[in-house]
């Protein structure tokens, strides 16, 4: 039988930390949107950034202009978020992300000012994209996600609640394409058995496939 939200029962929130800019986190996101339908949980944005992740690190050649350019989205983000809350990632999140990903709109003022245009915020805020001013708190929000996961990760990275009240985080997973309907939410309870087995660490394979966004 299919696992429904009801209002009875109150919704789980999940917390994701993605940068608009990776295909991966994109299609997890739509894999937990999908999974919002089928279990109870909440969805809830926040913005990582793989600049300051790989600030300082040796990146391969076709990689450097992403990190350059890759600043602008996430300090917009970060300051809608900072104006207006954090819902309102979810809004721009979803925004950018489509652009980035399905149009193929890359990381410059046009994209984020369609964006911002998108989820109904004033096109002014385009205009922290290259200023360091919101960057003590892109940081903030960057290590508030990804230092309790640890090391030698990127995006996404989702914290849940566990069973006890302590936090799981947890790095992926990653996924193409994402599943649809009752898969994405076995998908969702095989996750949260795994996180939440006291020493499990990891479970990797190489990846056969481009990013599938369909």
């Amino acid at each position: 039988m299919t696992s429904t939200p009801s209002a009875q029962q109150a919704n789980t929130v999940v917390d994701m930390w993605v940068d608009p800019r990776c295909p991966w986190a994109w299609i997890t996101s739509r894999w937990l949107l999908e999974v919002e339908k089928v279990r109870p949980i909440e969805t809830r944005f926040h913005i990582m950034s793989l600049s300051v992740l790989n600030q300082g690190r040796e990146v391969p050649e076709k990689y450097r202009q992403g990190m350059i350019d890759g600043w602008g989205p996430v300090r917009v983000c970060i300051a809608a978020e900072e104006r207006y809350g954090t819902d309102v990632l979810r809004p721009l999140y979803n925004a950018m992300g489509a652009l980035i990903h399905l149009k193929q709109a890359g990381l410059k003022r046009d994209m984020m000012v369609a964006a911002l245009a998108e989820a109904g915020l004033p096109e002014d805020l385009v205009e922290v994209a290259d200023s360091t001013d919101h960057d003590e708190a892109l940081r903030a929000s960057h290590h508030a996600g990804m230092d309790p996961v640890g090391t030698e990760v990127g995006t996404p990275v989702i914290h849940v609640p566990g069973p006890d009240g302590e936090l799981i985080a947890f790095f992926g997973p990653v996924i193409t394409p994402a599943p649809r309907g009752e898969a994405a939410g076995r998908l969702w309870d095989g996750v949260l058995a795994l996180a939440g087995t006291d020493g499990f660490f990891e479970l990797k394979r190489s990846r056969t496939r481009d990013a599938i966004f369909d």
